[in-house]
């Protein structure tokens, strides 16, 4: 009766280990490689699996998810010959769980190392005035190259970043140097723009100015002389009309054509610049009599002329 229970005992713990060992459990995110007697014979996807104790084992257990590696800072040297320290980061995710357990080994490390030593072979072949400028295509070019090499692996490369470029300290300041220098010469430039622009504009003003000063003087000598033109025209008229009343014996209009010539000749004598002292009649009583005395001559010649008419007659 002992020994039937031990039997029985023994035969309930085999049995408890042997489904412990036929029973497999794969989590979310992961896959497993099943091996018998040391060869790959299929992949467990997640969930409840059942495989056969002590003939079936798990080889391999691949992290299916995108997975993260950080590169290392390392020295390149460009094509220049300037020393740079560069770093990344790297995305993958593993697509075929069999051949990346069975094709490389040490899958995070291969792929670390394949990505440093193409860094070093796509930034060696630019100059560094490119190596700053275009990260994208330095990125675009590390994906295609690592992605190619990975692709029999099982791996998919879905990104590669570049994370920090560093030139040297004295690179960094000669580079300032040159900024300022390009800057300044940019000012530089704009200022004798600006300059070059305003005499321009300053010019074409005065050019302006000048050609509407010019046409104000013609039409203000073209008026002047339509003005005494016109003035000319009515002292002709004057006069005219002056001789016709003479001719016809009007004395009065003797008198005021005599008075308004020495009346204007006052008025210029007036307005001289001369430093002179004239003395001359300006009373009343002496104009009048000057013109009462140039009236009786035109009376007396004004009978003369009808006398011989009379005669004549």
């Amino acid at each position: 009766m002992t020994e039937l229970a031990f039997f029985i005992l023994c035969l309930a713990i085999f049995s408890f280990v042997l489904i412990i060992k036929a029973v497999t459990v794969v989590t979310q995110g992961y896959e497993y490689t099943v091996e018998r007697f040391g060869e790959y014979t299929r992949t467990l996807s997640p969930g409840l699996h059942i495989i056969i104790p002590f003939f079936d084992r798990i080889g391999a257990r691949m992290n299916m998810m995108e997975t993260v590696i950080d590169v290392p800072s390392q020295e390149v040297i460009t094509k220049d010959n300037a020393m740079v320290r560069a770093d990344g980061v790297v995305f993958f995710q593993v697509l075929n769980a069999a051949q990346a357990a069975y094709e490389v080994n040490n899958l995070t490390r291969a792929i670390l190392n394949l990505t440093m030593t193409n860094i070093r072979t796509v930034m060696g072949s630019m100059d560094l005035d490119e190596l700053l400028s275009q990260r994208d295509t330095i990125n675009a070019q590390l994906l295609q190259v690592v992605d190619e090499a990975t692709s029999p692996w099982g791996v998919k490369v879905t990104r590669i970043e570049i994370k920090d470029i560093s030139p040297p300290k004295d690179l960094v300041d000669s580079m300032a140097r040159q900024m300022k220098a390009e800057r300044d010469k940019r000012a530089a430039i704009l200022e004798a723009e600006g300059l070059k622009q305003a005499a321009i504009l300053e010019a074409d003003g005065e050019k302006k100015a000048a050609i509407l000063e010019a046409e104000g003087r013609k039409e203000s000598a073209f008026r002047d002389a339509e003005a005494r033109e016109r003035l000319a025209e009515a002292e002709a008229k004057a006069t005219t009309d002056v001789s016709n009343a003479i001719a016809t014996g009007d004395i009065q209009a003797v008198n005021y054509f005599v008075a308004t010539k020495y009346v204007e000749a006052l008025k210029e004598i007036a307005i001289s610049p001369n430093q002179k002292i004239i003395l001359m009649p300006l009373e009343a009583s002496n104009v009048i009599g000057a013109l009462g005395g140039i009236t009786e001559i035109a009376k007396e010649t004004f009978g003369k002329d009808k006398e011989r008419a009379d005669g004549q007659v």
